[in-house]
Order: C-alpha cells, then structure tokens, then sequence
C-alpha cells in the first residue's frame, strides 16, 4: 500500500468514486415511477429496475475479481466507468422505441459497471488505515456516495418527473393515438440526463488512466503475517459468510427504504409532484448517521456496536412504519435511512477480518451481497400486490423488513466473532 502520507490523497480519490456510486445508484428511486408511467407498468413490473441493477452484482462480481486479477485495481476502474458509460448510451434506443427490456438492459450493463468498480474501489477504504477505523473511513465515504445521492434523483426527477400529476390526469383522457404520443415525449426526457452521465464517465475514466492513483499490494504481500494461519476455502471464515448474508439483508432493505418510498407516499395520497423527492429525506436521513459515525467510531463506539443499534433502530423504525398512516408513516420509512447508515460501514470490516489471502475473493463475495437489493424489493412488490388485489397493501409489507434488521442484530453480536463452524 502506498505510504502513510498520501492516504489523505487518496481519501480523496475514493470520495469521487464513491459519489458516483451514489449518483447512479440512486437514479433507480426516480426511474421506478418514471418508467412506471412511460412503459405503462404496474408496481411490480417497475420494481423490475431495482432487480435489474442490482442483480449484476451477483452475476459480475466474482468476474470483477478475475478481471481485477488481470488489469490490477486501476484497469478495473478504467474498465468499469467504461462500462458504465456503455450503460448509460443504451437509454437512448430505450427511450426512443419505449422499450423498457432494453432500459432494464442498461441498468444491468450499468451495473456490471458498478460492480467491477465498486469491487475494485471498496479494500482500498479497508486497507488505507487501521482495520478498527475502518467504519469511520466507510463513513466519509457514505457522505460522498449519500450526497450525490441526493443531489442526483432530485435532479433527475425535476427533468423526467416534471408536472407528472397533471400528466397522468392528462394520460387518463386520451385516446390511444395521442396517449403515445404523450408517452413517447415522457420518454425523451430521460435522454439528456443520461448521455450527460455517459460523457461524465468516460472524463472520469481519463483522468484515472493519468491519475498518481497507487496499485494495491497483492493479497499475498499485504496479508502475510496472517497467511499461515488461514483456511484453505474462503467459505471456511464464518464471520465472511454470515457477514455476506447480513449485508444482503442490509442492501435489501436500504433499497426498499428509498426506492418505495416515493410509490408509498403516493399510495397515502400524497401527490407525486411532491413524493417524487421523498427518496432525498431517506438519504439525507443516511448523511446524518454517517456523521454520527464519524464523530463516534471508534473513539465512542466499536463497530460490532454501531451496528447493533442502527439493527434496533431499524426495527423500531419498521414497526412505526407499520402501525402509523400517511405523511407520518413516510417520515418513518424516511427515518431508516438513519438506521442503514452504518451498516455498510460496520458489515464490510467486521467480515473480512482474519481473511488473510483470500481478501479479494472475500470482497467479490461482499459485492455479491448487494444482490439484497434486486431481491427483497421484488418481494415486497409481491407483499404489497395489485393495486386491485392487494395481499398486505404498501403499509403492512414493511414487515418484511423486521426479520432482515434482527438478523443483522444477531451477527453485531454474536455472529461476526464465530471463527469457526460447529
């Protein structure tokens, strides 16, 4: 790794990196209603988005790791903003023939993108400092990636999401003819934001390749003094495999947290023109608890201690979901993103401590995890049903979020001290 006095440059570095996460990332919480009203979706079909991205992660992540391998850590980074640019281009066609296969297309190239980034970007935030503050660099981290995140489908929902309640009014009085021609302009508006993203990415991708951006040491020459006492299997480290699962768990409900939120202020009879924001507030909610844990990990709190609480805070924070009704249930759907906050940067450490070599096979895995998020929202999708059918309605499925936080509260406890099975 590179000397101590250029970590804080490098901090840097990985800030943009992670606020490009954060950008494209949470685009999909804007692009739900969106292509929900210009494909003529129901809720389900729309929660196809979130499954399309984040399933890349799961299909791409062990081969970002083969990938890494092979370029080391810059090309990967190269490789997947370039990716990612790719991604972006295919919503042109999408938008022009309203196809929303070939949308899903993109957000899934996007996020093979992603993924070969993310995986190639997370040891570093592990690496560049002491293993127990790490959370604490996490958190700086989630700021850059939480911001962006906000700043991101605000803009994107002021340009595609524009007068959309008196659009679906206008929709509902048209005829077939002039109800696609309507449709097809909607469809245009997501035009521009993406070719933006595309060129932002190829600039970015540039300047990596001249960048001082250091080569991270090899598994073997940063994880020595460990290597003699490590397992043969990666799967043999119980806190790495439990630790997958948490962080699984995790994704799916920060996902569900502030992709749903905007549908679920809607069905409270909350004008769209007003709930299409909505996902700002569950991720400025996260801002405010990565704050909190850079004022408190680790001098205050340990991580296995943050995570405890952000589990029981998330639990709380479900129940009132459940147990309340309009703008105040969206406050609390809002409010977990204060929980989510420090789970990525509690999870991530906590699991790969002790795993010596296998540390990149270790963090393909964790990014495997991230599939949480193509998952639990398409179950809770399920849970909520049919505007006509309703199985538990949009309130009552956010129970499902419940068993997810007291997993995640098991393993800050117990589950990520276990060194061995049985």
């Amino acid at each position: 790794m590179s000397h101590p006095r250029n970590a804080t440059r490098l901090v840097v570095l990985l800030g943009v990196f992670y606020a490009v996460f954060g950008a494209v990332t949470w685009l999909n919480s804007v692009l739900i209603p969106y292509l929900k009203i210009a494909c003529e979706l129901t809720l389900d079909q729309a929660f196809w988005v979130t499954m399309a991205f984040y399933l890349a992660y799961t299909v791409m992540a062990l081969p970002s790791s083969w990938v890494l391998k092979r370029t080391g850590f810059k090309g990967g980074m190269i490789t997947g903003l370039l990716v990612m640019a790719a991604g972006a281009v295919l919503f042109i066609p999408a938008a022009g023939a309203r196809a929303y296969g070939l949308f899903l297309t993109g957000l899934f190239v996007i996020g093979t993108g992603l993924t070969l980034l993310q995986t190639a970007v997370n040891p570093y935030v592990t690496i560049v400092g002491p293993l127990e503050s790490a959370a604490q660099r996490m958190s700086i981290m989630g700021i850059c990636n939480k911001v962006a995140g906000v700043l991101g489908p605000v803009v994107l929902a002021a340009i595609v999401l524009k007068d959309a309640d008196a659009l679906i009014a206008r929709l509902a009085g048209l005829d077939d003819a002039a109800r696609a021609v309507e449709l097809a302009a909607l469809s245009d508006r997501v035009v521009m934001p993406y070719t933006v993203m595309a060129v932002v990415l190829v600039v970015l991708a540039v300047l990596v390749r001249w960048s001082p951006l250091p080569e991270i040491a090899s598994e073997e020459e940063a994880t020595q003094a460990t290597e003699a006492a490590g397992h043969a299997s990666v799967l043999a480290y119980p806190q790495l495999v439990l630790g997958v699962l948490a962080l699984f768990l995790y994704v799916g409900v920060e996902v569900i947290a502030a992709d749903t939120i905007a549908t679920y202020g809607q069905s409270q009879g909350i004008p769209l023109d007003r709930a299409k924001y909505f996902p700002a507030f569950t991720l400025s909610a996260m801002v405010v608890g990565y704050l909190v844990g850079i004022a408190t990990i680790p001098r205050l709190l340990s991580q296995s201690a943050a995570l405890t609480a952000s589990a029981v805070t998330g639990v709380a924070m479900s129940l009132l979901v459940v147990l309340t009704t309009g703008y105040v249930s969206v406050l609390f759907v809002a409010l977990l993103g204060l929980a989510n906050a420090l789970m990525w940067p509690a999870i991530w450490p906590l699991a790969i401590e002790g795993v010596g070599r296998h540390t990149k096979t270790a963090s393909a895995l964790l990014i495997m995890a991230i599939a949480g998020g193509a998952l639990l929202p398409k179950v809770y999708g399920l849970l909520v049903g049919p505007a006509e059918a309703p199985v538990l309605g949009d309130r009552l499925a956010y129970a499902l979020l419940v068993p997810c936080y007291l997993f995640i509260g098991w393993y800050a406890l117990r589950g990520h001290r276990l060194r061995r099975w049985g």
